[in-house]
């Protein structure tokens, strides 16, 4: 089957890849961080989850395991295949309308905020602001403030590959091209995609423009951050 990749986006190495450029089996390769203590120390035991860009449930079933209940969204069905545990929507997320379903917790993660297209981010932040139940939250996770001046850079894993931002290029109003290589004993993988940097002040006008506020920034670098419908 035939993927149509998203405009400035591309990906490459073994396997199927995404319409984002992200590779299917580099995914089920990265091991998971410390993002699902970061998002159940945030939100309720037992929340139900509305997990907006889930890929192939590196965040989704840590998340089982801690005891959430887990909707997962993806646009790519080969991500989704991946995923054990949770109900699962396949379909651009931007476009998402569960149709008077809300969910306690809504969570926006890997940067998708930052989409280079301000249609496309406006969407993203509807569809948080529209399935978000009285009394929730949406969780959200930026970038960190010098993604796009940090470049190159590197990080060996410690379980055994290595993780580049190779590039930053300006690609006009206001959006980069980010080329990211992903470089293990076996294979390699490249992902560049679009991405536009956000001041905080920047992110918090997106924010209430989808009706919504900061209700608190969960770490002190405010990669990650709570957000609740405005009052």
């Amino acid at each position: 089957m035939t993927v149509e990749m998203r405009e400035g986006h591309e990906g490459t190495g073994p396997g199927a890849i995404t319409p984002d450029g992200c590779a299917v089996e580099l995914y089920e390769r990265l091991p998971v961080g410390d993002e699902p203590d970061i998002i159940a120390a945030a939100v309720p035991a037992g929340a139900h989850i509305l997990e907006l860009g889930s890929g192939v449930g590196r965040m989704t079933h840590p998340l089982l395991e801690r005891g959430f209940t887990v909707t997962a969204v993806d646009e790519s069905a080969d991500m989704l295949a991946r995923v054990r545990g949770a109900r699962t929507i396949c379909g651009p997320i931007e476009e998402l309308d569960l149709e008077g379903e809300e969910f306690d917790v809504v969570l926006l993660a890997s940067f998708l905020v930052h989409n280079g297209d301000e249609e496309v981010r406006r969407g993203l932040l509807r569809t948080c602001a529209r399935h978000v139940a009285k009394g929730g939250c949406v969780l959200i996770q930026r970038e960190g403030e010098d993604y796009h001046t940090n470049v190159p850079r590197e990080r060996a894993d410690p379980s055994g590959f290595t993780v580049r931002i190779a590039s930053v290029e300006p690609a006009g109003q206001g959006v980069n091209s980010v080329r990211a290589e992903y470089v293990f004993p076996d294979a390699a993988w490249t992902q560049t995609f679009l991405a536009r940097p956000l001041t905080k002040e920047q992110f918090e006008a997106a924010l209430a423009e989808a009706g919504l506020e900061v209700d608190t920034y969960l770490t002190p670098d405010r990669v990650w951050v709570r957000a609740v419908p405005k009052a």
